[in-house]
């Protein structure tokens, strides 16, 4: 019950926080579709809903296979059961103002034609202001029932990569690997996996998003393992490099290159300080053992109800930091032909220094 009050709590501050952006644009509502959007406001969890947040109310509408479920989930809103397309029906409710109004719409969610027929339906009365990422902006700071969450989804994942050590071996297939990470990551309890699991190996493991193969690992090769959980709506995402055999001396200073490079990024995590800034201290690490050339993506990004979020951590971004951001530390090496290596842990940024949520070991494993 405790949670359960938390959680309406929250989804009361955020909604409150909501209403400042509008009010502080010279809007008077906005029409929030995209789905993590959505449930991020109303704690909605389907797949087909539009909210219409105003300075007065909050409306949910969906469709009649969510009739039951909508009630259950969005205490803190009124709920529509549309009898036509949720465009049609959203316009409909903002015709029914008797005066002109300004309201918000995020364009890259909705589609041209999409936009076209929810603008047909609401009317000339309605004066349509586009702005990208507002709740998005909102989402990237958490608060404590979010991290708490995210804490255990971070757990979740960390236990299945140690619990899988023992299978890393030369014979086991890529997917055999990837099925077992995702098998178990549903039996603890997740909702499934934040994205498709990555298990690359050999020469495979030098490319960033290999997906699982056939290939059976090899004796005296690396393995990449990127995987995460879903759990209660929020995600986890973690990378581990491991060595089946005997690592040359070369694969273990690329190795440590990289810990040390990760271990740069996360020590200068702090409210203020620039995504930029963090990406910067890994490069520089890289930098120095002569590797940044084979850093080929950037340091990390958000993390939340989406695996990927704002704020990016690449080169030159501006954005600054605030305390309740989420964000993964992930540097990596790619060379080709001899394998790749990726460290990544997830990282909350606090006033008082990083908090890793991910507890898998780092240490160099050779299996």
């Amino acid at each position: 019950m405790k949670n359960v009050k938390s959680k309406e709590n929250g989804i009361r501050s955020r909604q409150h926080r909501l209403r400042i952006r509008i009010s502080g644009l010279r809007a008077d509502a906005i029409v929030v579709s995209h789905p993590a959007d959505v449930r991020y406001l109303c704690g909605f969890t389907g797949s087909n809903a539009f909210l219409l947040l105003s300075a007065e109310s909050a409306t949910l509408l969906t469709d009649s296979r969510y009739t039951i479920q909508a009630k259950e989930e969005c205490p803190s809103v009124r709920v529509h059961i549309a009898r036509r397309s949720l465009l049609t029906e959203a316009g409909a409710f903002l015709a029914r103002s008797r005066k002109k109004q300004r309201v918000i719409f995020a364009p890259g969610q909705l589609t041209v034609a999409q936009f076209d027929a929810l603008r047909k339906a609401a009317g000339s009365k309605i004066r349509w202001k586009g702005v990208p990422s507002l709740v998005a902006e909102l989402r990237a700071v958490k608060d404590a029932h979010e991290i708490g969450e995210m804490r255990q989804a971070a757990l979740l994942a960390s236990e299945v990569f140690s619990e899988l050590l023992p299978i890393i071996r030369p014979g086991t297939l890529e997917c055999e690997l990837a099925a077992e990470i995702e098998y178990k990551i549903r039996r603890k309890g997740a909702e499934g996996s934040s994205f498709e699991t990555i298990v690359a190996s050999g020469p495979r493991s030098a490319l960033p998003h290999a997906r699982p193969t056939s290939k059976p690992i090899a004796k005296n090769e690396l393995v990449v393992l990127d995987l995460g959980a879903i759990l209660r709506g929020y995600c986890s995402d973690i990378t581990r490099t491991v060595f089946v055999g005997r690592a040359s001396r070369r694969i273990r200073e690329w190795y440590h290159a990289v810990l040390e490079a990760q271990s740069a990024a996360i020590g200068v995590l702090a409210p203020g300080v620039t995504a930029g800034e963090v990406d910067a201290a890994a490069r520089r690490v890289l930098r120095r053992h002569r590797l940044a050339q084979f850093f080929t993506h950037s340091t990390g990004h958000g993390l939340g109800l989406e695996v990927h979020e704002v704020p990016r951590l690449g080169r030159r971004e501006k954005t600054q930091l605030a305390q309740g951001n989420v964000v993964t530390i992930e540097p990596g090496v790619y060379i080709e032909g001899a394998g790749g290596i990726r460290i990544e842990d997830d990282v909350v940024v606090t006033e008082t220094g990083p908090e890793i949520l991910t507890s898998a070991p780092k240490e160099f494993l050779e299996l």
